[in-house]
């Protein structure tokens, strides 16, 4: 009865308004040979005690204390215990979109703090509530600068996170949406200026950089939006660090700014859920996928919010609709805001300091002691960065993963022409002796080598 509520009385009366003399008469329609006419073949049930035992066991199966240099797009930094206890109070936990305001100023309030603080971020005039990642994100503001120019072609840099490029092809290829792809500069890692000028056209929509790139470099972005509004072009930078923004100057020339807010207080999960962002300029706010939560007074003058901007499917005719994507990631984004409120502007600040002394020592390290080329010294990076090994990853990765560190990402699979190379990852969660140790395990590959 806990998962049928109806009472027999209850099931009586409604067999009676549909004319059915029992359940057996209402499914006599199906075969007999369709009808399970015996129990479900299922274990017994277990009690609360014995379900938490299994899944310790289970959960002592898994590899912990590793430490790990992956990055690429998820990033390990710590997450104060605060978020999961805020984030769980029963006034987030809505059950539905936060339509109705006068029974929602909580969940309202925190999305508006948090499109306040990710505008302040960025540099943009507004910012949406959140989009579902920054792979999303980054495809969406290319949809957005297509409904803003009237124009029907997308040039993205090859530096551009690959699985990013991945979901902006599956949306280009049903909105008739041809997209060129330009290329690096071998010593920079920055997209090639000259070829980005070539690509754009004056049927170009959108440029599409990110920055820290996927090699963890830094772009000149003045100088791409100098090329991409000389032909009238709109600049969306997309940014999946978002912790880079404590220390890297915001991409104030850009018209749109794509990101993903995991690292801001949002666990790693297998992938997800994570919290994308579209920022803009304020002339760009009606063509925003997702909705914008505004700050009001009510009739006795009191602060309140509303749902201010909703352009989705939902809420509009299908046509005017900017998106199909029909929800957001507010509890996430709400992870997000907690975190920043946290860390206040100079904790991000000094977390982000962290990160690039910790990459900059990670660097060295790897790359003198272990012999290792770093790759792309002639820009700037945050807390990425490219190393060329004589070894292949798939001969040192095993030597690394018995002293319970997990190396750099091979980059084989989207960038051939770099060879060995592999991109690390160095956040404040990693310390010197795990760096200090991976440099050992890669030195002694490089001897046995020799």
């Amino acid at each position: 009865m806990r998962y049928l509520p109806k009472s027999p009385a209850e099931r009586k009366q409604m067999l009676a308004e549909i004319g059915a003399a029992s359940i057996d008469d209402l499914f006599a329609v199906i075969p007999a040979a369709y009808r399970l006419n015996r129990d479900l073949d299922v274990p017994r049930q277990h009690a609360e005690s014995e379900i938490i035992d299994y899944f310790r066991a289970a959960a002592d199966k898994n590899a912990t204390g590793y430490a790990s240099f992956l990055g690429a797009g998820a990033y390990r930094h710590y997450r104060p215990v605060i978020i999961d206890s805020l984030v769980q109070r029963g006034e987030f936990l809505t059950s539905y979109t936060p339509y109705q305001a006068e029974i929602t100023q909580g969940t309202l309030q925190a999305i508006f703090e948090f499109q306040t603080m990710i505008a302040e971020l960025t540099g943009m005039d507004v910012a949406n509530a959140s989009m579902y990642d920054g792979s999303t994100g980054a495809a969406e503001a290319a949809m957005m600068a297509v409904r803003v120019t009237g124009r029907h072609q997308a040039v993205v840099a090859s530096t551009v996170h690959p699985e990013y490029r991945e979901v902006l092809a599956t949306y280009a290829t049903h909105q008739g949406l041809p997209v060129g792809l330009v290329g690096y500069d071998a010593k920079t890692g920055r997209i090639d200026l000259a070829a980005l000028e070539t690509a754009v056209t004056n049927e170009t929509a959108a440029v599409l950089v990110q920055s820290p790139n996927f090699f963890g470099v830094i772009e000149d972005i003045p100088a791409i939006a100098a090329i991409a509004h000389a032909k009238g072009a709109l600049l969306i930078v997309s940014i999946a660090e978002a912790v880079s923004l404590g220390v890297v100057r915001p991409p104030l020339e850009a018209d749109i700014v794509s990101m993903e807010a995991q690292s801001f207080g949002v666990a790693l999960s297998y992938g997800g859920p994570f919290c994308g962002v579209i920022a803009a300029k304020e002339q760009y706010v009606r063509q925003m996928p997702g909705r914008l939560v505004g700050q009001t007074v009510d009739g006795n003058g009191n602060r309140g919010f509303v749902l201010t901007l909703a352009t989705r499917e939902q809420h509009i005719r299908r046509e005017k609709a900017t998106s199909n994507i029909c929800t957001n990631q507010a509890l996430v984004a709400l992870m997000a805001t907690i975190f920043l409120a946290v860390y206040g502007k100079e904790g991000i600040r000094e977390l982000a300091e962290h990160n690039l002394a910790k990459a900059d020592y990670a660097g060295k390290t790897l790359s003198v002691q272990a012999g290792a080329k770093l790759l792309f010294n002639g820009a700037p990076r945050f807390h990425e960065f490219v190393l060329s090994t004589a070894e292949a990853p798939a001969q040192w990765a095993p030597r690394l993963m018995e002293e319970k560190i997990v190396g750099g990402l091979d980059l084989s699979r989207w960038y051939p022409e770099l060879g060995n190379a592999t991109l690390w990852c160095a956040t404040e969660v990693v310390t010197r002796e795990q760096i200090d140790t991976a440099a050992k395990v890669l030195a002694a590959g490089l001897v046995e080598a020799r």
